[in-house]
């Protein structure tokens, strides 16, 4: 199966791809069938798993009343930390254990979802907490089985967690991001209501909105799956097994769905329909990226997350420092694709032309430039810093952060043009400043 030029499939190299997603119920007032969906697994005591903002919100009440509608007892965890840690992990598995739960329900943003995850995996299989973790910084191990089953209704426009098997947090002791990725970990229903991004302020919706820009973008451009070595039955194939077929359909809308959107989104706050389609795209890029991977955006800004100093933007907790998921990977995005716009330059050049970048009658050898520009022009409109000198850092940090994502081996392994020493130092220094 040759679905474009982008996957030559030969001998001794891998010619099966994989499609892996969780059961989708999408529309405003979804929420309402949350509680029938959950007795269809046979629940009673569920966990739902929220935090201190989100439980405060009008639709979080009509989710606990159709749960108890339907004669289950919802057992409420509000204590999920936005940009969620190894020990807020820990803790949450601990309360999953105490509580002795047959069920979970994620409601919240990506921080929610990944921890409503890492508590179901690790009261379902207690381990060491490094044994789940992706290597080189964990053990990498496969989770036994099966989990409890999990609902995950996401409340944000933009991480696509309910669509993967991909847990992340801030890794303390090394301040810097990484996570843990298991098929097993994918929720078995998304339950998608739009109506939770008329809650978002206007700079969470920014982030949000372009992380699943990101999801898509960077799933788009990866190495092709057709690249690998073959899978044998003794290695399982990775989720992120690179562009592929089956997640290029979704990137592919979901970034035209939000470079439709997105900029009318965050800049008029009255265009419920704009926030809306966001929330859709954001499905569709989290099914894209969780069935292909992320590379070197992503990889680049796990070290800015986790090593964030006095930043605090609006719209978030303003007791700790803190530099949004979204924020921190778009920030590196335009240094990231003018370099590995060489690598599919067609991709790159698709990827801004579905943004709404013009891109007629222009040459291949520009379009990381093009790709790249186009997102800087969308940042600007949507209030997202200068680069990552505008949330903190500086040239003093270049090689600090180099070093930290040197070590997320997952994403860089499906990078469209292969990293060579002292890449990454120069790559951050081109993240700086963009205008």
């Amino acid at each position: 199966m040759t679905c474009c030029h982008y996957y030559q499939l030969s001998s001794g190299q891998e010619n099966i791809f994989s499609g892996d997603v969780s059961r989708l119920r999408y529309g405003a007032g979804v929420t309402r069938e949350l509680g029938i969906e959950a007795m269809s697994f046979g629940l009673s005591r569920v966990g739902v798993f929220t935090d201190t903002r989100v439980c405060q919100i009008e639709l979080f009440q009509e989710a606990i009343q159709s749960l108890e509608q339907s004669g289950l007892t919802p057992v409420v965890y509000d204590q999920t930390r936005v940009e969620p840690t190894n020990r807020s992990f820990q803790e949450a598995a601990a309360f999953a254990i105490d509580e002795n739960l047959d069920g979970f329900i994620s409601i919240g943003g990506g921080s929610v979802i990944d921890t409503c995850k890492a508590a179901n995996l690790y009261s379902t299989y207690p381990a060491d907490f490094l044994d789940y973790v992706n290597a080189p910084i964990g053990e990498g191990r496969s989770v036994p089985g099966a989990l409890r089953p999990h609902i995950a209704c996401p409340t944000t426009a933009g991480t696509g967690s309910e669509a993967t098997g991909i847990a992340v947090f801030d890794f303390l002791e090394i301040a810097c991001k990484t996570g843990i990725a298991s098929r097993a970990m994918l929720p078995d229903r998304a339950i998608v209501d739009p109506r939770w991004t008329e809650t978002l302020p206007t700079s969470v919706l920014a982030a949000t909105g372009f992380d699943a820009i990101s999801h898509a973008l960077e799933a788009l451009t990866a190495k092709p799956y057709s690249d690998r070595q073959p899978t044998t039955h003794s290695l399982p194939r990775p989720m992120t097994q690179g562009a592929n077929p089956f997640s290029d359909l979704f990137c592919r809308e979901a970034l035209r769905i939000a470079g439709e959107n997105l900029v009318s989104a965050v800049t008029n706050p009255s265009a419920s329909g704009a926030r809306h389609n966001m929330m859709y795209a954001a499905t569709l890029a989290g099914i894209g990226f969780g069935n292909a991977g992320c590379h070197l955006p992503h990889a680049m800004s796990y070290p800015v997350s986790g090593k964030i100093k006095d930043y605090q933007p609006s719209g978030y907790p303003d007791d700790q420092p803190i530099c949004p998921h979204g924020v921190s990977v778009i920030l590196n995005a335009p240094a990231a694709y003018r370099f590995t716009g060489v690598g599919c330059p067609e991709r790159h050049l698709d990827g801004a032309s579905l943004l709404g970048a013009d891109t007629k009658n222009v040459s291949e050898i520009d379009a990381g430039e093009i790709l790249a520009s186009h997102l800087e022009n969308m940042m600007r409109e949507t209030g997202i810093p200068n680069g990552i000198s505008g949330v903190g850092f500086d040239a003093s940090d270049v090689s600090t952060l180099a070093e930290a994502a040197s070590a997320q081996e997952r994403l860089l392994a499906v990078s469209p043009r292969v990293l060579k020493d002292g890449d990454l130092a120069l790559l951050y220094t081109d993240a700086l400043k963009y205008w």
